[in-house]
């Protein structure tokens, strides 16, 4: 049991969690001019799951690696990427216009299947008849869904997600898994399934069987303008989102507070006592503050927040289950043999239970050498709990056995090219849009204030990008702002 601090310091606003939604919520504030706050980050670096690394070779990320490229409806994207010095204006439409060396370099995408690598990540070479019938079937119904408006002239799907309908026909989705939606339509193709369950890996943690309909539509349809259109162009850097993370954290680095966990939140008579374990210091030390925006995991804030906790009840908090997964970066001395289609940003392996690497060197003009792999391995079972405990309780050893025993199958000779590997678990990587999360009670509710206390975390949307966690981040820090006299024009989308 920790000591209590011994003593109170006053701020009028307090932010616990400095990943993208606190980082996203104390540039809201800064925004408005309002700098008298305090944001609380456990680790020692902020950015949460998009943070980076570097070593002598190159930045790399230690998560989330990407951002779609916003259309201008993404106010708040587009206005961070602007600040960033990502943008180079606007075309005659009024559509951003990105600078080419932030946009993904050609090739971006291979898989190796067949004993070689090809180009993309699905495979037309060898399909049936039937499977090119299902392919072209599934995304003419993505396309229908693109298409689709609602009666307020909403789309289905879109980023982030509140701009999006609440149509019955759209929330329908969210009671059956994606495996189901896929089955009623006779889409039953092993080639698509694949490529269809490796977007559920990807981006929710989860599978075909373990998340639901509307999350599966939502990876494709949100990204598309129009139907027959590409998906929006990524953009990415070496050190992946921690790009991002490092311009957030530029606008308040004299407020941040590393090495601060926070142990325990308590709405008292006149504001909130938040309590902490300083740990360079060995010390707990508090805050009471007339306003807190919570800005991590929900499941954390019920053990943190004991009134919220005994309000809301234990099953509230057991809906958002979050996947864990292992990131790992491998630092190689030089390139492995290639056969077939040339490296890319994003190599997939086709028979892997990982999600292949990306290269954080791709966006430079160095195409030869040393180089930083930034490798994904998502623990996808049914049971979260399961998982968990089976990823915390691989050893050094045996993740290196695992991510170069996955390696070795499309570069025989990887050992004797990678000079290091640095290893990061994640716990809480990624909240799992499970069936009936997306449209349930508890995400409503768990995005309500409690007692002086907003929340703000990509969990809140039930699927973890950045483009939620930045929407959350600023819905409360706007809440709070409203709250203090200082509200102003929004700058969600």
């Amino acid at each position: 049991m920790l000591p209590p601090p011994d003593s109170y310091e006053s701020v009028p606003v307090l932010i616990v969690g400095a990943g993208i939604a606190g980082l996203s919520a104390a540039w809201r504030m800064e925004g408005a001019g309002f700098r008298d706050y305090v944001l609380l980050e456990m680790e020692n670096e902020v950015g949460g799951t998009s943070r980076s690394g570097a070593n002598a070779i190159s930045p790399f990320p230690w998560g989330a690696h990407y951002v779609p490229a916003p259309t201008r409806e993404v106010k708040a994207l587009v206005r961070l990427l602007d600040e960033a010095g990502v943008m180079e204006g606007y075309d005659a439409k009024g559509e951003p216009i990105f600078a080419e060396q932030h946009l993904i370099h050609a090739p971006e995408e291979r898989i190796f299947e067949k004993g070689q690598w090809w180009e993309g990540l699905y495979l037309h070479l060898g399909e049936s008849p039937e499977e090119k019938r299902q392919y072209k079937t599934f995304f003419d119904e993505v396309d229908r869904w693109t298409r689709w408006r609602d009666r307020q002239g909403r789309r289905a799907f879109t980023l982030p997600r509140f701009r999006g309908s609440d149509a019955p026909e759209v929330r329908a989705l969210d009671r059956l898994s994606f495996a189901q939606w896929l089955d009623e339509r006779g889409l039953t193709s092993e080639r698509l399934r694949w490529f269809l369950d490796y977007a559920c890996r990807d981006d929710f943690g989860g599978r075909l069987e373990t998340v639901s309909a509307w999350a599966g539509l939502f990876y494709y349809a949100s990204r598309k303008e129009g139907p027959g259109e590409e998906s929006r162009p990524l953009l990415t850097w070496p050190e992946g989102n921690g790009f991002l993370v490092n311009h957030l954290k530029g606008c308040c680095a004299d407020r941040v507070r590393t090495g601060m966990a926070a142990t325990r939140i308590s709405p008292v008579e006149g504001g909130i006592e938040v309590a902490a374990w300083d740990a360079r210091q060995g010390r707990a030390v508090g805050w009471r503050a007339r306003k807190v925006v919570f800005a991590g995991p929900v499941a954390m804030a019920g053990r943190l927040i004991p009134q919220l906790a005994q309000a809301r009840g234990k099953t509230h908090f057991q809906a958002f289950q979050a996947s864990p997964w292992m990131v790992a970066n491998l630092t190689l001395k030089a390139r492995p043999r290639e056969t077939g289609f040339p490296v890319a940003w994003d190599n997939v392996i086709r028979d892997s239970s990982g999600l292949g690497y990306v290269v954080a060197t791709h966006q430079t003009p160095h195409d030869r050498g040393p180089t930083v792999w930034t490798y994904y391995h998502p623990f996808t079972g049914e049971s979260i709990r399961s998982e968990w405990i089976r990823m915390l309780t691989l050893d050094p050893a045996a993740c290196r056995d695992l991510i170069l025993g996955d390696l070795r199958r499309v570069h025989p000779d990887i050992d004797a090219c990678v000079t290091r590997i640095d290893i990061m678990r994640w716990a809480h990587a990624m909240v799992r849009p499970r069936v009936g999360l997306l449209w349930g009670p508890e995400l409503e509710l768990a995005r309500q204030p409690f007692m002086g206390i907003h929340f703000a975390h990509s969990d809140l949307s039930g699927f973890a990008l950045f483009e939620e966690a930045q929407d959350h981040g600023l819905r409360a820090a706007e809440e709070v702002l409203g709250a203090l006299g200082l509200s102003g024009n929004s700058w969600r989308s």
